[in-house]
């Protein structure tokens, strides 16, 4: 046996493997039945390649030249084929699909006769070469037209498609096509007595192996599948030939033992490997869904959210008028209620707000405005506005800082509003009785903002959920009937995109806590 049968042969082995893997991914798909059509084109050309290697006498060798030519000359007509409907141009050249059809249909025909094959003689170390008859050459030509015209076509999508994952397909096919086709074209010079022998007929192997890898590029779990697959079967493929070239009855029976062992390993391998992919692609089935959903509730958020803050900042200016004496002076029984109604809706509309803040957060579309601006300032201004807040529940609060240059660079009305307020309004949310100290230091390279109270401390198990979106304490919403949740995760959000640092420090429940933020001067 030469080495131009074992490459027929492993032609063959991997044609018909590799088509039946593609066809049975997607049965129903025609782009996966004109590749199987396509695979058994080069098995037939494959195998009957193979059996006139053996072949013994002219006869044999005569008629299986024949039924490989068969094999041959459907190839470029169901490769044309395949590429149509991969590109999805059937509509406008249908009619040069068909044309190849007729073509093939044709030169099956004149195959058995001497027009298309004159003889089988000795020639380059081959005891059976045929000898091409007049029509050989025009099949020839129109195999060359089809496989380049199916090749333009591959390249001038390649050029205009602005879809990554198919230009990678199409990337795959070219290279499939072009090294296959160039390795099976040496099959045809010693026809004509150019002495150059077919070794590139191993190429076919890859030329199969490329376009399958195109076609379920987009199913990645696939591959892997298909990549155990294909080096369990080459090592089968190894051991089996080596079993053939045995020259010893022992050798042949450890070959065939070891292929025997190998074919159990590698379908227990194959099935293992089968199982887990099946479980990833529902898990990523499962986390597609997953993602719509949010997606689908952060824009129901949205709109309901903007929604809400409209009705509000409604109200705000209607109670706000009310309350100025834009509508004349209102009794003193009145006032007290729409101050509180006033109060409200501004904390319903701040509410609202850190919850579209914590959205868009969570989406990156946060655009900050970053300028210098003295820190100190904006750290009293915060300390001034809180404290009506933390008098009218008898709170002390105090300011400690240096005479140190507080200047940095970042946006001001984020840090002030969802960072200095924040933390501070926090403090006296969740401080009954007692004192907040607000610190603000200056460390090498570095500005330092602390809030330290007398509250209700933080447990280790609610420090888990502190900076979380939507995280609340065991109890926190008992003492804040209006947190939302959102705070202390807009506020680290806001302080990591400066690159600084937020944490929190608690002895427990009952003895009180210190935030602390650290931003850069720069």
């Amino acid at each position: 046996m030469n080495i131009f049968a074992i490459f027929a042969l492993v032609n063959v082995i991997t044609s018909i493997i590799i088509g039946f893997l593609i066809l049975f991914a997607v049965p129903r798909n025609r782009v996966n039945q004109l590749f199987f059509l396509l695979c058994f084109s080069v098995a037939v050309w494959g195998y009957a390649y193979f059996l006139w290697q053996i072949a013994n006498d002219p006869v044999t060798a005569m008629f299986w030249v024949h039924i490989l030519m068969i094999g041959a000359i459907f190839i470029p007509f169901l490769y044309f084929h395949f590429v149509i409907r991969f590109l999805n141009l059937q509509c406008p050249i249908r009619w040069v699909v068909w044309l190849g059809y007729v073509f093939a249909a044709f030169f099956s025909f004149i195959n058995w006769s001497p027009l298309f094959i004159t003889s089988v003689d000795a020639r380059a170390g081959f005891l059976f070469w045929p000898t091409a008859g007049s029509f050989f050459l025009p099949f020839l030509i129109i195999w060359v037209l089809y496989i380049i015209y199916a090749m333009l076509l591959l390249y001038r999508r390649f050029r205009v498609s602005s879809d990554v994952e198919e230009r990678a397909q199409i990337k795959f096919i070219l290279t499939g096509s072009i090294i296959g086709y160039a390795g099976g074209s040496t099959n045809y010079l010693l026809w004509y007595g150019i002495p150059v022998l077919p070794y590139g007929n191993i190429a076919v192997f890859i030329y199969t192996l490329f376009i399958a890898y195109a076609i379920l590029k987009h199913r990645l779990f696939n591959m892997k599948v298909i990549a155990t697959e294909l080096i369990v079967f080459v090592l089968w493929l190894f051991v089996f030939i080596r079993m053939l070239l045995a020259q010893a009855t022992t050798e042949w029976f450890v070959n065939g033992g070891l292929l025997f062992v190998l074919l159990i390993i590698g379908v227990v391998l194959i099935r293992s490997v089968d199982r887990e992919v099946e479980q990833r692609e529902k898990i990523e089935k499962l986390a597609r869904e997953l993602e719509d959903t949010n997606e689908r509730q952060e824009t129901l958020i949205h709109f309901i959210g903007h929604e809400v803050k409209g009705f509000l900042t409604k109200d705000v200016g209607a109670f706000a008028s009310l309350s100025e004496g834009d509508f004349g002076s209102l009794p003193e029984t009145i006032k007290p209620f729409v101050g509180r109604a006033l109060a409200e809706s501004r904390r319903g509309i701040d509410s609202v707000a850190n919850i579209l803040k914590a959205s868009n957060l969570k989406k990156g579309t946060v655009t900050y405005e970053k300028e210098p601006f003295d820190l100190k300032q904006l750290v009293a201004e915060a300390v001034e506005k809180a404290k009506p807040a933390a008098e009218q529940k008898g709170l002390a609060l105090f300011f400690i800082a240096d005479d140190s240059s507080y200047q940095m660079t970042g946006d001001k009305a984020e840090i002030g509003d969802h960072v200095l307020r924040n933390l501070i309004d926090n403090s006296i949310n969740y401080t009954p009785s007692g004192s907040i100290t607000v610190f603000l230091k200056k460390e090498t390279g570095k500005l330092i903002f602390a809030v330290k109270d007398t509250g209700i401390g933080i447990t280790e198990e609610d420090k888990k959920n502190l900076f979380t979106e939507g995280g609340h304490g065991k109890d926190s919403q008992k003492i804040n009937v209006h947190s939302t949740g959102y705070g202390l995760y807009i506020a680290k959000q806001i302080v990591e995109a400066h690159g600084g640092a937020i944490r929190a420090v608690s002895d427990g429940a009952g003895k009180g806590s210190i935030f602390t933020v650290e931003l850069s001067v720069t």
